[in-house]
Order: C-alpha cells, then sequence, then structure tokens
C-alpha cells in the first residue's frame, strides 16, 4: 500500500505563517529598541517632573524673588530661540518620513533640489537648528551672569541653571545621537530596517526634548 502524504499543499490565498525581520522578530511584534527608547523617556518625565515641582516649591516661597528676577530675562530672544527647536522637529519628522521609505540621502540629486532629499539632508538641518538653540543658551546664560544671575547668586538662579541646565544637556545629548545616525549613512551600503529604526528611536527622543522646553518656556518665561 503507497503511503499517503502527510503534508497538504498550501493553496492560494491560505494565510501563511507571520513574517519576521532579522534581529527583530515576528512582524507583528513590536519594536523592542522602540519600546525601551519609550519606557526610557518616561523615565526622564519623571525626572522633569521633579524639576518642574522644585521650580513651583521655591516659587511659592519667595515670590518677591522671582518678580524681581523674571524681569531680568530676555522673552523676545527666549520666544526666537524657542521657534528655532520647535521648526527642527518639523525637519526631524521630514528625516523619519524619508528613513521609513528607505531613503537615506538625497543620491545624486543636487543639495538644491529639496524634495529628493534623504533622511541624512532633514537630519543635517535638525542638527544645525539645533545646535543654534544651544548656542542661544549659552548666550543667554553669559547676559544673566553679566546681570548678577548666577547659581550660586540665590534660589531664583540655582533653580533657572539646574531646570534650562538639565535640560540644554538633554539637547546636547540628541544632537550627538544625530551625528551617530548621519555618520551611518556614510558607512553601510543599503540602508536596512535596523538603521531606519534608529532614526525613528532619536526622532522619539528630540520631540520629546522639544515638548519638555516648550512647557519649561510657558513656565520661566511666561508665567510671571
Amino acid at each position: 500500500m503507497a503511503h499517503v502524504a502527510t503534508a497538504s499543499a498550501v493553496q492560494p490565498g491560505t494565510p501563511g505563517p507571520v513574517g519576521s525581520i532579522p534581529g527583530h522578530g515576528p512582524v507583528t511584534r513590536p519594536n523592542m529598541v522602540s519600546v525601551g527608547t519609550i519606557v526610557w523617556l518616561a523615565s526622564e518625565l519623571m525626572f522633569f517632573a521633579g524639576l518642574f515641582a522644585m521650580y513651583f516649591t521655591i516659587r511659592g516661597v519667595e515670590p518677591e524673588l522671582w518678580d524681581e528676577r523674571t524681569s531680568q530675562l530676555n522673552i523676545p530672544f527666549a520666544t526666537i530661540n524657542t521657534l528655532i527647536l520647535v521648526i527642527s522637529s518639523v525637519w526631524c519628522q521630514l528625516g523619519v518620513h524619508a528613513a521609513e521609505h528607505g531613503k537615506a540621502h538625497r543620491g545624486d540629486a543636487t543639495l538644491f533640489n529639496i524634495s529628493a532629499w534623504g533622511m541624512r539632508e532633514w537630519y543635517v538641518l535638525t542638527y544645525i537648528f539645533g545646535a543654534v538653540f544651544v548656542s542661544g543658551q549659552v548666550l543667554e546664560y553669559a547676559e544673566l551672569v553679566h546681570e548678577g544671575v548666577t547659581l550660586a547668586s540665590d534660589a531664583y538662579g540655582s533653580v533657572f541653571y539646574l531646570t534650562t541646565g538639565f535640560h540644554a544637556l538633554h539637547v546636547t545629548g540628541g544632537l550627538l545621537a544625530f551625528l551617530l545616525i548621519i555618520g551611518r549613512t556614510f558607512t553601510t551600503r543599503t540602508y536596512s530596517h535596523n538603521q531606519a529604526a534608529g532614526a525613528v528611536v532619536t526622532s522619539y527622543y528630540w520631540h520629546f526634548v522639544d515638548v519638555v522646553w516648550i512647557a519649561l518656556f510657558a513656565t520661566i518665561y511666561l508665567l510671571r
């Protein structure tokens, strides 16, 4: 008696096994790098929440000092600097869009052909805007120190430099991450899914520091 085959042929249209991406598991599984980044940003959110709590607590204790010191802030300058950081998030998201479509750079297109830009060009522009923002904060610090507002001058100086200074450090960390992501586009022949994931999680971080700064700006410069 002939043996009966136990494996049946797969009929057209029959759902096959769930696909997978090398190093990432099934396509239905969340990207672990993205999940880890989101969890880490949640812990960073708690850190900044502590800084906000410190700011409001000390302000409630010494309202007269706040009235005096806030008048020394250059609000128009800080507003322009804030807009620079906000616009950088727009460039960053355009870079993410290019990365998700596998477009690492503009290729043979000219630099002035913006429609042909890839992730590299948009991330370089994001880096430039972020660097300008940090430079603006340094200039503001120099002006305030000249006016006698230092880290050790009083409670306001301590709180101001701690909150804005920690944020500046986070922005600087984001700039270093952009350099890493941009550098990868020069060292590989093909733009893989892993590299696109790196660009995406870097954008998560950048949008995070952007939103935190908007909250800091509203609290320190606008809430009188």
